[in-house]
């Protein structure tokens, strides 16, 4: 096929990426829906950027030695980009491609001005805008103008931040190529962006323009505020006038240059209503050819809008699909469960299968429609309050969405809303014979799967895991499970709420929990302490682990003095809680069982941090300061009028919570044990299907649903195609922050804490475990990055059990996520650790080192000086 190294945009569409980059192939795209205006142009395809690239062989070593570079050697980049970018600026372009460009220009009009604009094979993806990575030029006149700014286009390939962006996002240099576009310019009245969803909020409904004099650079390079509308329904809702004190025009001789506006201009707006209408309408146009929510650069020129740019809105969360045209509104499954990273299509399909309500996801993440449950009084109600207790910014939230004028349906109460939130009524004896019958239920089941399993394989695996989900739903529905996790967290409600009521004191049940006993996860950070004991005297054994990277570790240990000791203390903590890890909601996370090096910087931690003995001395301390709390109680409401009844309810109420509220972290542990086996039996699975030659490695199955991966074993066969898309859409996931609660208009709506007593300047949260405590922050994103000292205050994300082991060694905790049940406040409570949950962006707002004060009573916290 002989090169074409140039197109005129009318010959092009979006899926021509390849050949005129992204921005490239949407004009091209534009140019062909009805009514859209598109200045005329066309594009220098990337067979002449390949072409210039072979111009050069030393590009080659140069391409190399930037691919090993790390992304944060700023210098180094610095100066090797400049290199690449001098070298092909200085490469003259062949006589051919210089006759196809000014043949193209001659068609166009060789003396009008252009603007010529990078258009790169790796923008404007639906994954990755790179806005603003490479470099246009306005207004350049004449054939060698023309001809010399095509050379600095495909030369901003490779700018510091062009080629710093492409490292962190994985994106290899040789993969992408540089097109260019040259379009006849226009000398617009007014320009400005046109987003067709709130870029804020999110709202699909809801459209956004930015508009200014002059031409869009103004806007886009932050020299003017614009004027801004908001369009919704085809009318403008809301709208802010800005004082426009300059513009960019274009010069005649060539460039641009900043002018000041007239000062009886400035504050007139630069569009009217009518034309913002319009515009809008011409955007909904464009979005419904591209098919998703875009951000489209406009100018306005003799009352006629031409478009020169339009991509897609990367950072909207997305939509459950639902394929109906109701109002839905989610509450997000990992603010509850404490993990909002995104999930691997198979954790997803796994969790929806085993969970006990439809989920519905999106963006990587799991959603709960509530829809119906908000629909009718009671059920509301219930729901509210549930949600309330656990994260009050949930519950402000959906109250938002209820304001909205009948988003949400009404119902009577009769409706099919299901049960209100909050499962069955605690109306169970106080016995802790309950509890120990419970874990035995438990642990019967988990032996039988572990048992059954052991024999299937092929689709009957299938078959049988089918099965053992329906017995996974009934053991976790378990009507006296229910009861009991209901028990402990009604006790502690009852002693929050009634003695601040009696004795004015707030979050008593705090510290009456302390080492409650029973509870599986407090317990997992306190024996990782003993297995510190274990190493501590063998001095061989830990100057080993501090040099380990390998996760065969543990075999190495034996040939090392007190080793064998040291493995085997390691290898019965792994027995018991290997099944766990950061985010295991997600069946695809590597287990502490399959990746044990992640706790040898928190067991290294215990050994330097703690004495002998720590653990029981801790259990034992928290045990005794419960006693004491319990009788200083007591003692002060027989103090009160009416005392001795109120004495006798309290303590009626402190055995009940002390006996029911360490079964609360069972049940997690129950399902991530059962998650376990399914692993190792899927994993077999894969290893066979591998063996067969259907999947090229093993963990490719993380990238199907649970259905598809049966139809694959089925049938042989699977799709290489979806799982690198699927790849790329995880990898794309990261960069979306989940909201709390959003609307089927696609509304994010985040909530916001009702709260005027707290100091100025101060991070508010969610109290969930009492005492006020300073000291150093440690921001810690990544468990198996621990580095912490006695006294640290532990700050991050969230916390699922996989990270009790650092409670151990903190002495308070901030989360950004997080709800007054959730398992990091229950186990801050059963350690007595200050701790404020829900702190919105905690992890940025608090930079690592800093010195804070933790108000864990009062639910906020302060950053020191």
């Amino acid at each position: 096929m002989t090169e074409r190294y140039v197109l005129d945009l009318q010959e092009v569409d979006e899926t021509q990426v390849a050949v005129v980059g992204g921005k490239g192939a949407h004009l091209g795209g534009l140019s062909r829906i009805e009514g859209i205006r598109v200045p005329a142009g066309f594009c220098v395809t990337t067979d002449a950027f390949r072409r210039i690239m072979a111009e050069a062989p030393s590009l080659d070593d140069r391409l190399d030695q930037l691919s090993r570079l790390n992304p944060d050697d700023r210098e180094a980049i610095r100066t090797l980009s400049a290199q690449i970018r001098r070298t092909i600026e200085g490469i003259a372009i062949p006589d051919d491609l210089t006759a196809a460009i000014t043949r193209a220009l001659a068609r166009l009009g060789e003396q009008a001005a252009y603007a010529v604009r990078s258009s790169a094979t790796a923008e404007d993806l639906p994954t990755a805008s790179f806005a603003g990575q490479q470099d246009t030029y306005l207004n350049v006149a004449g054939p060698t103008a023309i001809l010399q700014h095509v050379s600095r286009c495909w030369a901003s390939l490779f700018t510091e931040r062009a080629v710093t962006y492409r490292q962190r996002n994985g994106i290899d240099h040789r993969t992408v190529h540089m097109a260019v576009v040259v379009q006849r310019m226009v000398f617009p009245h007014a320009s400005g962006i046109l987003f067709t969803a709130d870029p804020v909020t999110g709202n699909r409904k809801v459209a956004t323009v930015d508009a200014g004099f002059g031409l869009g650079e103004a806007l886009v390079s932050g020299l003017v505020n614009p004027d801004v509308f908001k369009v919704r329904h085809g009318e403008v809702v809301a709208k802010a006038i800005a004082a426009k004190q300059r513009a960019v025009h274009a010069l005649p001789t060539g460039g641009t240059q900043e002018v000041a506006i007239d000062s009886r201009r400035q504050e007139q707006p630069a569009l009217t209503d009518a034309q913002v209408v319009r515009l809008v309408q011409l955007g909904r146009r464009i979005e419904a050819h591209f098919g998703r929510p875009q951000d489209i650069e406009w100018c306005l020129v003799d009352d006629g809008f031409q478009i020169v740019q339009s991509r897609p809105i990367t950072t909207l969360f997305p939509v459950p699909e639902t394929g109906d045209q109701e109002n839905h509104v989610y509450v997000s499954v990992g603010h509850q469960q404490m993990m909002t990273d995104p999930m691997k299509p198979l954790g997803l399909s796994m969790w929806q299968l085993t969970a006990m309500v439809p989920m519905h996801a999106a963006g990587g993440r799991l959603f709960v429609d509530v829809t119906r449950r908000l629909a009718a009084p009671a059920s509301r109600a219930g729901l509210l309050d549930v949600m309330g207790r656990g994260d009050p910014l949930v519950r402000d939230a959906l109250e938002t969405v209820l304001d909205r004028d009948d988003f949400v349906p009404s119902l009577p109460d009769a409706g099919p809303g299901g049960p209100p939130t909050g499962g069955a009524s605690a109306t169970i004896e106080t016995d802790p014979a309950i509890v120990t019958e419970l874990i035995e239920r438990s642990q019967v089941s988990i032996a039988a799967l572990e048992r059954d399993i052991r024999t299937k394989t092929g689709p009957a695996l299938f078959e049988f895991l089918l099965e053992a989900f329906a017995e996974h739903k009934r053991v976790l529905s378990d009507p006296l499970s229910m009861q009991a996790i209901m028990a402990g967290m009604e006790a502690t409600w009852w002693l929050n709420d009634t003695l601040q009521e009696w004795l004015g004191e707030k979050n008593a049940a705090d510290t009456l929990t302390l080492s409650a006993p029973d509870n599986v996860t407090s317990e997992m950070g306190l024996a990782l302490l003993d297995v510190a004991d274990v190493i501590r005297p063998h001095s061989e054994v830990v100057a080993f682990l501090q040099g380990v990277e390998d996760e065969g570790f543990l075999d190495e240990l034996a040939k090392l003095a007190g080793g064998t000791e040291a493995r085997d203390a390691m290898e019965a903590y792994l027995d018991r809680y290997g099944m766990r890890c950061v985010g295991e909601i997600d069946i695809t996370r590597p287990r502490w069982r399959e990746r044990p090096t992640t706790l040898v910087p928190v067991l290294l931690d215990n050994v330097r941090n703690f004495e002998p003995g720590a653990a029981e001395r801790r259990f034992e301390q928290g045990r005794r300061k419960a006693q004491q709390k319990e009788q200083d109680v007591l003692s002060r409401l027989r103090a009160l009028p009416d005392g001795d009844r109120k004495a006798d309810e309290a303590k009626r109420m402190i055995d009940r919570v002390r006996t029911f509220i360490g079964y609360r972290e069972y049940p997690k542990y129950a399902i991530v044990s059962r998650y376990f086996v399914y692993k190792q039996a899927l994993l077999e699975e894969a290893e066979r299907l591998v063996q067969a030659g259907v999947l090229p490695q093993k963990e490719d199955i993380f990238y199907l649903t649970f259905q598809e991966l049966h139809d694959v074993a089925r049938s042989n066969q699977a799709d290489d195609r979806l799982i690198q898309q699927r790849k790329d859409a995880f990898r794309s996931y990261h960069a979306l922050t989940p909201p709390r609660v959003l609307t089927s208009d696609g509304e994010a709506v985040t909530g916001a804490y009702q709260r005027d007593d707290v100091p100025a300047g101060a991070l508010i949260g969610l109290p969930v475990s009492a005492g006020t405590i300073e000291g150093r922050a440690r921001v810690i994103l990544d468990i198996a990055e621990a580095d912490l000292e006695a006294g640290d205050i532990l700050v991050t994300t969230f916390t699922d059990p996989s990270w009790s082991p650092l409670f151990v060694a903190v002495a308070g905790l901030v989360t950004e996520v997080g709800g007054l049940m959730t398992h990091g406040a229950v186990i801050a409570r059963e350690y007595g650790l200050p701790a404020v949950v829900g702190v919105e962006r905690a992890t940025r707002l608090i930079r690592d080192g800093q010195r804070i004060r933790v108000h864990g009573t009062d639910g906020y916290v302060e950053i020191l000086p």
